[in-house]
């Protein structure tokens, strides 16, 4: 069966089920993509690995399976979205150990934030591409862990008023050091959607630090 290489296009909140986000995959040199509803702890976990400059002051659990891995030289080879049942995605991770292949089922969010921990390629079958791909008019560009796009299904929240878009008009009054403080006071608290905002602001400020 033909295989269709994917790659994270962004993240949304998800306007169809409460407290759940839309993990956005596009097809490789192609128009499809592949939405894919998530929860909170993945979609954080998603995000962090991501924006690469983000270190959480401990690991997250997949951060921990992946140094437990690493530590007993298992290699995620790649990962595998293979079925499509009543709207939920199943996947497998493709490990090696000492030249010997297993698949290990698991959770599509759990497969992706594996993978991008390993750098190692998501795959899908072109049959669940065609089934449950969407064309959209225009993805946006990945810049903070959350990403609008734009769809029937789910839509971001373009008319709700946007509490980050607060948050970051007030740090622009801050100095560089007030910000490096509350940069480090989020990470503490492990609040990586306020630290990707502060670090933001400070990439605009010193854009060749």
């Amino acid at each position: 069966m033909k295989t269709v290489q994917l790659s994270i296009i962004g993240l949304t909140y998800s306007q169809s089920q409460n407290n759940a986000y839309a993990l956005l995959l596009g097809e490789e040199n192609g128009p499809r993509r592949l939405p894919i509803v998530i929860g909170a702890f993945e979609a954080q976990s998603i995000a962090i690995a991501l924006e690469k400059d983000l270190m959480p002051p401990r690991p997250l659990t997949h951060d921990l399976f992946t140094s437990l891995g690493l530590s007993f030289n298992i290699y995620l080879k790649e990962v595998i979205i293979h079925k499509l049942d009543k709207g939920i995605f199943y996947s497998y991770l493709v490990c090696e150990l000492d030249g010997e292949t297993k698949k290990i089922d698991s959770r599509t969010s759990d497969a992706v934030a594996l993978a991008l921990r390993f750098n190692s390629p998501i795959y899908t079958y072109e049959n669940i591409l065609e089934q449950a791909g969407i064309i959209l008019d225009d993805d946006t560009k990945i810049h903070t862990p959350s990403i609008n796009y734009k769809t029937e299904e789910l839509k971001a929240k373009e008319k709700a008023p946007k509490e980050s878009s607060t948050e970051a008009s007030s740090l622009v009054r801050l100095s560089d050091k007030k910000l490096q403080e509350q940069l480090n006071e989020a990470l503490e608290k492990e609040d990586y959607e306020q630290a990707a905002l502060i670090r933001d602001e400070l990439s605009r400020r010193n854009p060749h630090s």
